[in-house]
């Protein structure tokens, strides 16, 4: 009399599908950009480069429009958006088109010193760089 095997699951075909899976998630993802909603042309500077972190509020202002974190706001709006954060800390970053009047950026200015937001960093381009 012969004696039969144990059958069992054969997983190679699984573990397969699952690297197909993976490196399909992999290569299809959205990897996360900054916020920006404006195109900006940026002032030179040879300041150093600093390293952007997420909690950071972005803050984007050129002749007609104003942006925060990547939406565009009215001055107002932005009043609010500043008003709700807790965190006076908080690190902003503030570009700023090369040809906006003084008056525009003056305003912007005023709002982050009104709510006592005084980490600021006003991002350029750097020199020889567009």
């Amino acid at each position: 009399m012969k004696r039969r095997e144990a059958l069992g699951l054969d997983l190679t075909p699984v573990i397969d599908v699952v690297f197909i899976l993976l490196i399909f998630f992999i290569v299809t993802s959205v990897f996360k950009k900054e916020e920006l909603a404006l195109i900006l042309d940026l002032p030179t500077s040879t300041a150093k480069e600093m390293e952007i972190k997420e909690e950071q509020v972005f803050i984007e202002l050129n002749q007609n429009k104003l942006a925060i974190k990547g939406i565009e706001v009215s001055f107002e709006s932005l009043e609010d958006n500043l008003k709700a954060i807790k965190n006076k800390n908080k690190p902003v970053i503030v570009r700023i088109d090369k040809k906006v009047e003084y008056q525009r950026v003056v305003k912007v200015l005023d709002l982050l010193q009104k709510y006592d937001l005084t980490n600021l960093a006003l991002v350029t381009n750097e020199e020889g760089k567009k």
